[in-house]
């Protein structure tokens, strides 16, 4: 039985754990070989790439802040030059440094719009060259439902996150006539670290909104992802998936 992403190549930020961790071991098992960046290459990464090599492709683990231009160019050449194309780019670096307009930050602000939304556009930049010289390639754009429909304590991350979905709609115009795809995905509640950290009630009270009654899981996302990196997805662009149980908020 063939493999989705056979003999594909895909490169992932933010990827040691967490949702971008499962995006590139998804990849891994239907057959992709896989580029991964996150901040650091520390014992997360060491586990993620090691789990994505017992699939039997190649895998590339990379040191390098997203947020950062030159190092976000130096990392696709890098992996061009290991890889020789790239089929799939997955923005996926992100934080959230929360709070209330009245009481953010300038700082806060900025460091969640150079994480979230500026990375997606150093590595967009630097592959897009290759992409449209491939006459071909997936950019995947990782938004959020608060992207969507806005989130009070959050307006920075919001705003980042929204900026992806515009970002993704606006490249997929751009690069289309040269046969390059581009979304966005918007997960719902993701059961990781980060809501691990919030209280049983304030979980609880989430799940109950949803109608499948359950939170997502990062492993969700990755599905979805696959599909939209796989030629089953061939003639959707410029789309924004929700992942969300059906969450309304």
């Amino acid at each position: 039985m063939n493999k989705l992403l056979e003999g594909k190549f895909a490169l992932v930020t933010g990827a040691a754990k967490g949702i971008g961790r499962a995006i590139a071991i998804k990849f891994a098992s239907e057959g992709a070989n896989v580029a991964f960046t996150d901040l650091a290459i520390d014992d997360n990464a060491l586990k993620t790439k090691a789990d994505i090599e017992s699939y039997g492709v190649k895998c590339l683990a990379i040191a390098s802040n997203a947020a950062d231009f030159q190092q976000a160019h130096d990392t696709v050449d890098a992996v061009m030059k290991e890889f020789g194309r790239i089929d799939i780019l997955v923005n996926n670096a992100g934080i959230t440094k929360d709070g209330l307009m009245l009481r953010m930050s300038e700082a806060q602000w900025d460091a969640v719009l150079n994480v979230n939304l500026k990375s997606a556009f150093n590595f967009i930049h630097a592959i897009s060259p290759i992409m449209m010289k491939q006459r071909g390639g997936s950019i995947i754009n990782m938004s959020s439902v608060v992207g969507v429909h806005g989130n009070a304590g959050q307006c920075n991350y919001a705003s980042s996150k929204a900026g992806m979905i515009a970002l993704a709609k606006s490249i997929a115009q751009e690069l289309g006539p040269r046969g390059v795809r581009a979304n966005a995905v918007a997960p719902g509640f993701i059961i990781s670290d980060m809501t691990m950290k919030l209280s049983q009630e304030v979980r609880d009270a989430w799940v109950a909104t949803i109608p499948l009654r359950r939170g997502g899981t990062p492993e969700d996302i990755a599905n979805v992802c696959t599909f939209l990196g796989s030629d089953l997805s061939s003639y959707v662009s410029g789309q924004v998936i929700s992942v969300c149980g059906g969450m309304q908020m």
